[in-house]
């Protein structure tokens, strides 16, 4: 994500490398080996949404809520390269602002790539890219169903801005998006992806093997347009019928309900959790 949730420091690297109930990634074949399954349908929230680094309180939530401004908040499930403490994020903590009416966008921090600038407490390379993304998708369903978030939700990979110009760094990380993906198929949740325009959506975007690759898109691109489709960079076919979501704005400083929260603002047409 905007690099916040790994560390201040982190998002101005980020910033120098990077210069939206329907079927899940319709408009592209990375999501074919569902059918087999009998999935839960899919929960869809279309509107505004804001993540930020540590959950707030289930009170913040609550002001924030009724305030009305957005109607869905990222939370950052795990993931050994997730930068903030939660002290917040629990089972109790979704089941309350669910009741208040929150739609959650589970976000798991896995696997950076060995070129990317910055260091990350996970690299992944070609040798451990496939292990990694197997091991970090059971990870992330083990983290999302302990917090209430049922089979059938999403869980968003995040994969932060990285030289995309070196094959196999690049090779490394496809390898590294399909295994997590078919684990979280596996276990019957649906892919998501957030990465940048510039770089790590890109190099999902332009693939052109389709297979395992995530079903929804959420693409940084710091435009200040609460837009999925006007801005939208990649190919109309892709990450059509509510799989697109976008990260307009970063670092915005808002108090609503007498709670002041440091949030990136995004654009929501996509799946979100299903609790309760």
């Amino acid at each position: 994500m905007s690099s916040h949730r790994q560390s201040k420091k982190r998002r101005y690297v980020t910033w120098a490398v990077a210069g939206a109930a329907v079927v899940a990634g319709a408009g592209i074949a990375a999501q074919s080996s569902m059918a087999a399954t009998t999935w839960p349908a899919q929960r869809t929230f279309t509107g505004r949404a804001f993540d930020t680094c540590t959950a707030p309180s289930a009170a913040a939530m609550q002001a924030w809520r009724a305030n009305g401004f957005y109607g869905a908040a990222a939370v950052y499930t795990g993931g050994k390269n997730r930068g903030c403490n939660q002290p917040n994020l629990n089972a109790d903590w979704v089941a309350k602002v669910s009741a208040q009416g929150w739609k959650l966008i589970p976000l798991y921090v896995g696997a950076q790539p060995s070129c990317q600038t910055g260091s990350s407490p996970e690299k992944l390379t070609a040798a451990t890219a496939a292990s990694l993304g197997a091991a970090d998708a059971a990870d992330a369903v083990t983290k999302a169903s302990a917090l209430g978030m049922k089979a059938g939700s999403p869980v968003y990979l995040d994969m932060e801005a990285y030289d995309i110009t070196n094959k196999a760094c690049n090779d490394a990380v496809l390898t590294y998006v399909r295994a997590f993906d078919k684990g979280l198929q596996a276990k019957t949740y649906r892919t998501g992806y957030y990465g940048f325009t510039s770089s790590s959506a890109k190099a999902i975007a332009q693939a052109t093997d389709r297979a395992d690759l995530p079903g929804n898109m959420w693409y940084a691109l710091w435009d200040k347009q609460n837009t999925t489709t006007a801005d939208w960079p990649f190919g109309a076919t892709l990450w059509t019928n509510h799989s697109r979501a976008h990260q307009y704005m970063v670092n915005s400083k808002e108090t609503r309900g007498g709670y002041t929260i440091t949030v990136d603002r995004d654009a929501w047409d996509a799946p979100v959790a299903i609790t309760g």
